[in-house]
């Protein structure tokens, strides 16, 4: 399996680490969607959330947690989005759980996704129930 995130862990890619612990790692994005946005990743190869187990979870937000506010103070920027993606359709590339951290800056020009457009192809009780169901069985 070939994962240019295993391979920053193993040091066999090059990188511009800010942080590093036993399990997590946090590296500047080669390709910032504004300065200081880093990635926060498990160092154990997980392929998305639905791989995540809840020890590796907490360990990536604990990171992530501690990069956002150092981003704050370093940088301060206005505001910060977390943006986390899995699968194809949602524009996941690389195939190793990540977190973006992106600093925001009121005017910076950055265009996510929010607010979504309104859909509504299933009424809300309905997605709801059958996402008790779901978590109901995790």
């Amino acid at each position: 399996m070939e994962c240019i995130f295993c391979d920053i862990v193993e040091g066999r890619a090059p990188a511009e680490v800010v942080f590093e612990d036993g399990e997590t790692l946090a590296f500047m994005d080669i390709n910032p969607a504004n300065p200081g946005h880093t990635l926060v990743i498990p160092k154990r190869h997980v392929r998305d959330i639905y791989e995540l187990d809840g020890e590796t979870a907490a360990a990536v937000m604990k990171t992530t947690v501690r990069v956002a506010r150092a981003i704050k103070k370093a940088l301060q920027p206005d505001g910060m989005n977390l943006v986390q993606s899995n699968e194809r359709a949602a524009s996941q590339e690389i195939f190793h759980f990540h977190i973006h951290v992106i600093p925001r800056w009121y005017d910076d020009g950055l265009r996510l996704a929010r607010p979504p457009e309104v859909r509504r192809t299933m009424p809300i009780e309905e997605a709801a129930a059958k996402i008790r169901r779901g978590v109901a069985k995790e």
